[in-house]
């Protein structure tokens, strides 16, 4: 350490200077929070990022999209008492993410923070296994918002051609290959254009919702009844699991329409003012999130006037078949237009959720590579500066990604456990920092602009507890008694994610991962407040070299 401090300053909880990106100046180089000078544009204000964490949520197109994950589990009033559980456990999850996005924002996210919440005996390990598992997680995130998307792409086809064509479900997986390789173009080649994509994404989440809400609440010639929407779960559980069990299976639901509260973090080094902005863009995520999940859920359930038809298993798209049924004519057919106008607007939606979670993915790997976490680090960690975008890390994500869409084509649960593995190992990846955090005390990181204090030990806690019982209900199969094909595989691939992790650790990261640069600039005794000077004349040499 006494030769670092030879040629480093540091910042002490977010250093003396106005300037919040700089924590140290190292050789007169401005260093962010990462411990790495800035390669990326810090090109976001707060509505770019808050249009990019309503987008990748998209809260209300993951309710109705994913509604075949929950439908069989209490019917409406699982739908929507389920979301509303989740919104309680997640804003301890969101909470608890937001203290440390303000106190140290980078592109690791949690896998940094898992790091420094380790402390200097374990903060290696714990970040490692943190950062593999989080990476794993988005990946299945991003395969199930591609085949949300395909899905959305064929029964949009399916409208105008009911009676020559039938979708199979190769079909579908051109579809997806079509969408997700567009999604990693745009990321790479487009990347000074994503902000206003965001804004058009924020503009068909918030608008196209209500637009939605409304036609889908005032069309239909007649609605469903109270009791139907608020009181029928047990006639509408068709799991074969008793309620109990069957309603926390089914908050599932819930948690992917809101479960993504860490995407925007690993924006961080593409913000002028990560502290102050990334808690409000998290916040605003979940808060609307939910409100607009909320609302549309409530529309959709008073537009069923079929459950039966809905259930057309877990691989299915029943939104499809509830729009048809919101915009049924007075005399029982069918109003093509409206129909696929509906449509439409989820799939505008989710397309740009696919750029978003493309974009996240690709940072997220891009941050592993940086520190010699992924094999071929030397070549994931390359920034096309020109592009502002690490190409092969993009790249990467993308053919990740093509072959977890190819699940879909041999189980007929394959979308329920893409979408189960997201929350499952994001959550996971949540709860070791969150865990290390409170082992150690909450003495590694500095108090950030928003800071939980005398309350962050218990919200931590509490956050690991939900995280842990909900993540046990999610291994559980989905229908009992459960056959080959039916069965949930989500603690499979939980296990499976943790022992290639594992042995990854040991044939390469005993010996040659060093840990983040993050640690050398938290876990020490010694540093001093950097002098606003040091860091304007620094600023200005960083601005000639450019």
């Amino acid at each position: 350490m006494a030769e670092e401090t030879k040629n480093t300053t540091l910042a002490k909880e977010g250093g003396g200077s106005e300037d919040e990106i700089v924590v140290a100046v190292e050789n007169g180089i401005v260093i962010n929070a990462s411990g790495y000078k800035d390669q990326l544009k810090r090109q976001y204000g707060l509505v770019g990022l808050a249009g990019i964490a309503i987008t990748v949520d998209n809260a209300w197109v993951a309710l109705g999209s994913s509604i075949s994950v929950s439908i069989l589990n209490g019917g409406p009033p699982g739908l929507i008492f389920g979301l509303i559980v989740a919104l309680f456990y997640y804003s301890f999850i969101g909470l608890s993410l937001a203290e440390f996005a303000s106190s140290v924002p980078t592109a690791g996210g949690v896998y940094h923070w898992a790091t420094l919440a380790g402390g200097p005996k374990w903060g290696r390990m714990t970040g490692f296994f943190t950062g593999w598992i989080n990476f794993y997680g988005w990946m299945f995130d991003l395969a199930a918002l591609v085949q949300i998307c395909a899905n959305i792409s064929v029964n949009m086809y399916v409208v105008y051609h009911q009676d020559t064509y039938v979708p199979e479900a190769w079909h579908v997986y051109i579809a997806y290959l079509l969408v997700l390789w567009l999604s990693t173009a745009i990321v790479i080649f487009a990347n000074k254009a994503i902000p206003y994509t965001q804004h058009a994404g924020m503009f068909f989440v918030i608008v196209g919702g209500i637009v939605t809400i409304i036609v889908v609440a005032a069309m239909p010639k007649q609605h469903a009844s109270n009791y139907f929407v608020w009181g029928s779960f047990e006639e509408n559980n068709l799991t074969g699991w008793q309620g109990g069990v069957a309603f926390l299976l089914g908050v599932l639901n819930g948690a992917f329409t809101i479960g993504t509260p860490d995407a925007i973090t690993h924006m961080a080094e593409e913000l002028p003012h990560p502290r102050r902005d990334l808690p409000i863009a998290i916040g605003l995520q979940i808060g609307l999130g939910f409100l607009y999940a909320f609302f549309f859920a409530i529309t959709l359930s008073y537009a069923i006037t079929d459950f039966s038809a809905l259930s057309g298993g877990f691989n299915s798209y029943p939104l499809a078949n509830i729009y048809a049924q919101a915009t049924a004519n007075s005399d029982g057919t069918q109003n093509l237009g409206a129909t696929f106008g509906l449509l439409f607007i989820i799939w505008c939606s989710t397309l740009l959720c696919c750029i978003g979670t493309a974009l996240t993915n690709s940072r997220i790997y891009w941050a592993l590579a940086r520190d010699n976490a992924v094999p071929l680090s030397s070549l994931f960690s390359k920034v096309n500066e020109k592009l502002s975008c690490p190409v092969p890390a993009t790249l990467f994500v993308a053919v990740i990604a093509t072959g977890l869409g190819a699940i879909p084509l041999g189980s007929t649960t394959a979308f329920v456990n893409l979408a189960g593995s997201f929350i499952i190992l994001t959550t996971v990846s949540y709860a070791i920092p969150f865990l290390a955090n409170v082992l150690t005390g909450r003495k590694h990181f500095p108090k950030g602009p928003f800071h939980l204090g005398k309350f962050g030990m218990v919200i931590n806690v509490l956050a690991v507890l939900f995280i842990t019982l909900f993540d046990v209900f999610y291994c559980f199969p989905f229908v009992y008694p459960t056959t080959v094909e039916t069965m949930n595989y989500n603690s499979v691939i939980l296990v499976g994610v943790v022992a290639l992790t594992a042995i990854w650790w040991v044939a390469h990261a005993v010996r040659h991962y060093p840990g983040p640069k993050v640690m050398q600039l938290y876990i020490h005794d010694d540093s001093v407040v950097v002098q606003g000077s040091l860091v304007a004349e620094a600023a200005a040499a960083e601005k000639k070299r450019d």
